[in-house]
């Protein structure tokens, strides 16, 4: 079994001495999948995590990591509902919540977490000198937009540690998906001392970061290898069975994980097109889900950006047909074509969101497409090499191809791709070194806002820079109205905007098909929160 799981790791790296020297490392850190005796799992990331500062992160695998090893005032059950976390109760009043901290949640050095642990993360992520990228769902909190923009103190943040156990948060407006938010990261609390010690490496090795959560990180191989253990400090930790996590392989190649999940050595595979092909031909039980995002390209609103006129994004939009870019070039189960950036699990008023308000779809047009880039030579006096943004990895290359020969056999439009690792992409996207990047994008709480936001001119991920005062305007009725009508006619509007503006183009409602062991049991696939979480996992005989 040994030489067949070398050969081939081999085989899907391509035979390159790259490929080579990656499948003797895989094969000397292997590890049983299951291990019921020391209830112990191996699994396998796609990408190396970036971040785990909470304060700071952004993508999912690093929420991955800090959403085991971490807990905020709530966190959701194996059913999905808000549950307790560090907060065993709560109150809430108009224009204020109260959380009362139980007096048995520890950080792992033994010290108790307590309410000015969370004041601390929270005015840090809120100050400006800090620029998290999240900042902005802190808005519904009194006084936050203020202390981000520089006009008042960080101390005049609405939250305050009435004492050790209490913590009071005075509301901006509002707001009926506030408890929704506390489940995120960015309200995890962070230990100021421990902080304080290490500013500028917080999270970036295993003894950079205290842990509250179910799990604590005790090994951080950069770029192969991390283990996270069970948390013997943790408030819940009987009801913790798992003892150890062994994230024992970082790989991007499908066909690698399907065939380390083929050979026993990790527990679960995410799987792409051609290896779905693969395990149903060999008879493996395919699971599905969907995770809740959504896919789409984002276009550079930046002035000297080509993308940031709007013919431009419409003959884009004009050419792309999502059934066929989710049946054809994605073509994994679970993954579903949209016309629109809200996905279909969102709520609306009395029923789904999608089903209320119905998107006015774009069919495709190929001789208005190319009319309109024809305007747009005649006004430049000729039409730019744009830049495509996206990962290095199987599913990156694939989208890249697939747009790169779409917009040149529809449009004559020349584009150049740009893979980068993963680590790279967020920095360049960040920066606006694109024209056009791919992307996704998955909900952070239970509310329509949770997609809505990225557009708005003050989000710091709003990677492209756009700006519409008539978005604004209707995100901010959404944010602010307590009437859920109201809000879901302003979520219309939004919709009507993104549609007709073409700020990104949404290509899909994501999914995910993957292999599980058949002895683990209890792992939850979730829209919200870490995916896949192993808290409430076991390892059965």
């Amino acid at each position: 079994m040994r030489l067949r799981l070398i050969l081939r790791l081999i085989q899907a790296a391509k035979l390159t001495l790259a490929g080579l020297a990656l499948a003797f490392m895989m094969l000397e850190s292997r590890a049983a999948a299951v291990d019921f005796e020391r209830q112990a799992i191996t699994v396998a990331l796609t990408q190396e995590p970036p971040n785990i500062n909470s304060m700071q992160t952004t993508d999912i695998v690093s929420y991955f990591i800090i959403g085991h090893v971490n807990e905020g005032l709530l966190r959701y059950d194996q059913r999905g509902r808000i549950a307790p976390g560090v907060a065993q109760s709560w109150q809430e009043e108009p224009g204020k919540i109260t959380f009362h901290l139980r007096d048995d949640a520890l950080w792992s050095d033994g010290s108790q977490v307590t309410a000015h642990d969370f004041v601390f993360a929270w005015r840090q992520v809120s100050d400006p000198a800090s620029a998290a990228p999240f900042a902005a769902i802190m808005h519904p909190i009194m006084n936050a937009e203020l202390v981000q923009s520089g006009q008042v103190p960080v101390a005049a943040l609405g939250v305050e540690a009435i004492d050790d156990l209490t913590l009071e948060v005075r509301l901006q407006r509002n707001c009926g998906y506030c408890l929704s938010l506390m489940t995120h990261a960015t309200f995890f609390p962070v230990n100021e001392a421990f902080y304080q010690q290490r500013p500028t490496s917080y999270g970036a090795e295993v003894a950079d970061l205290l842990y509250n959560g179910p799990f604590k990180l005790t090994r951080w191989t950069h770029g192969s290898a991390l283990t996270l253990v069970k948390n013997e400090r943790y408030w819940n930790r009987d009801q913790i069975i798992l003892n150890e996590i062994n994230v024992a392989y970082i790989t991007e190649d499908n066909r690698t994980r399907l065939n380390l999940f083929r050979d026993g050595s990790i527990a679960l595979a995410r799987l792409g097109a051609e290896t779905v092909r693969d395990a149903s031909e060999q008879g493996l039980r395919l699971r599905t889900f969907v995770s809740g995002g959504v896919a789409y390209v984002w276009f550079n609103h930046r002035p000297e950006r080509v993308t940031a006129n709007r013919k431009v994004r419409k003959a884009v939009q004009l050419v792309f047909d999502s059934d066929t870019f989710v049946n054809r070039v994605i073509a994994i189960p679970g993954y579903k074509p949209t016309d629109t950036f809200f996905p279909s699990w969102l709520n609306g008023v009395n029923s789904k969101f999608r089903d209320e308000y119905p998107p006015v779809p774009v069919s495709p047009d190929p001789v208005a497409a190319r009319r309109l880039i024809e305007e747009v030579r005649q006004e430049m006096g000729s039409m730019p090499e744009m830049t495509l943004l996206t990962v290095t990895s199987p599913t990156g290359s694939k989208v890249a191809e697939y747009f790169q020969g779409l917009l040149r056999q529809n449009l004559g439009v020349d584009i150049k791709v740009d893979q980068q690792t993963f680590k790279q992409y967020l920095e360049k996207a960040r920066n606006g070194q694109f024209d056009l990047v791919m992307s996704s994008w998955y909900p952070d709480f239970d509310d329509i806002v949770t997609y809505a936001d990225l557009m708005a001119s003050w989000n710091p991920n709003n990677r492209g820079r756009y700006f519409n005062p008539e978005y604004d305007q209707w995100f901010s009725v959404l944010r602010e109205s307590a009437d859920m009508k109201t809000r879901m006619q302003a979520g219309a509007e939004l919709q009507r905007i993104i549609i007709d503006d073409v700020p990104l183009l949404p290509t899909a409602e994501t999914g995910s098909a993957y292999l599980q062991h058949a002895k683990l049991k209890g792992v939850i696939r979730r829209v919200i929160g870490q995916d896949p979480d192993y808290t409430f996992a076991r390892v059965v005989r």
